[in-house]
């Protein structure tokens, strides 16, 4: 990969949502979907240049739907395992894991992914 490789942003979306009680437990596929819209208007907050964000959901929000400027991933298994291989297919390519998920931060900072929080992509 090059640098002219836009910032992949994987988004455990499950953590981020889980993030806020705000009754998302009610409707889990709807919460993911609500952070996906706002993804896919607000980009990266912060960031500039360009990014693909990547959406991962498990469980109950499998399902979502990719619309332009967010790719939506179903993991088959478990959300952590899929981001780590996202992680690991990378290959070199700059990457930013959006989750507060301690033992998923430690995988994939341990092959070079940066790591920020659920803030990076709620509103304030």
């Amino acid at each position: 990969m090059s640098e002219s490789d836009p910032l992949l942003v994987i988004v455990d979306a499950a953590n981020v949502v889980g993030s806020v009680p705000d009754g998302w437990w009610r409707d889990r596929r709807g919460a993911a979907e609500r952070l996906r819209d706002r993804l896919a208007a607000d980009g990266l907050p912060g960031r500039s240049g360009p990014v693909e964000i990547v959406l991962v959901v498990e469980g109950a929000a499998r399902g979502v739907e990719t619309v332009p400027g967010v790719r939506v991933e179903s993991a088959p298994g478990s959300g952590d395992d899929h981001m780590v291989d996202l992680v690991a297919g990378a290959e070199g390519r700059p990457v930013l894991v959006v989750t507060a998920d301690r033992e998923l931060r430690r995988r994939v900072q341990e092959l070079g992914a940066e790591v920020s929080g659920p803030r990076t992509v709620r509103p304030a």
